[in-house]
């Protein structure tokens, strides 16, 4: 229902700008919003998809734990502030629907081979945007920073472990994000298609009470991958 809600809200943006579409690569396009990239300050949101993912490091080798990847839903906002007339400094806050399952191969019962570790990310970047020079209504970008995220799904606070079927990881997480993107001028605003990784510094792995545990004794680190896709709206 996520992405159907976000698919409508998209196509009903485009319907209500097809001519400006069609004039965005023409040979000698109308200018919109010729001085919008002269403010100091603006405002926007975005809506988008997610796919997460983790990196394992271990101690010794064995096999390896296999991630079942899912599709995931983003929301947020997005504040600007023009440093100079290619570079902006931005803080794009988002709320990140995820969730990741664990696949264990070597484990005998059923029971014991998947967790699925959920989340729900308050995600908290400060980025910074290296904007090419505009040619007609199009402009690419390079952005990257620096981020914290908050994980209001997270079991860091719980005594049970994977012995109970829970897998624990940590509240907060620290990340470098890296990506590129294209500001299209339409007729009645700005629409911007992104794409960015996610890297998380740090273990993020709560180990279980056992030290010997089948499930994290054998993990040395894990932290987070992620590849977000948002489409952004001033």
């Amino acid at each position: 229902m996520k992405k159907i809600f976000a698919f409508f809200i998209l196509v009903s943006a485009f319907q209500s700008n097809a001519q400006g579409i069609k004039g965005l690569f023409s040979k000698d396009p109308i200018i919109n919003h010729e001085n919008f990239d002269k403010q100091r300050v603006y405002w926007g949101y975005f809506l988008g998809f997610n796919s997460y993912d983790y990196k394992f490091d271990y101690k010794n080798m064995g096999t390896d734990i296999l991630v079942d990847k899912t599709t995931g839903f983003n929301v947020g906002l997005v504040g600007d502030l023009r440093l100079q007339e290619y570079i902006n400094l931005r803080f794009e806050p988002g709320l990140y629907y995820t969730q990741r399952n664990l696949n264990y191969p070597d484990l005998e019962k059923p029971v014991d081979r998947k967790r699925e570790v959920g989340a729900t990310y308050i995600h908290f970047p400060l980025l910074l945007k290296f904007s090419a020079l505009r040619t007609g209504n199009v402009r690419p970008y390079l952005v990257g920073g620096l981020s914290t995220t908050l994980n209001l799904a997270s079991n860091s606070k719980s005594l049970d472990d994977n012995a109970q079927q829970r897998f624990r990881v940590k509240q907060w997480t620290k990340n470098y994000e890296v990506g590129f993107g294209i500001d299209l001028y339409l007729e009645y605003f700005k629409f911007s298609p992104s794409i960015r990784g996610v890297f998380g510094m740090g273990n993020e792995l709560i180990p279980d009470n056992d030290p010997n545990s089948p499930w994290t004794g054998n993990i040395k680190s894990m932290s987070t991958r992620a590849i977000l896709i948002n489409f952004t709206f001033h």
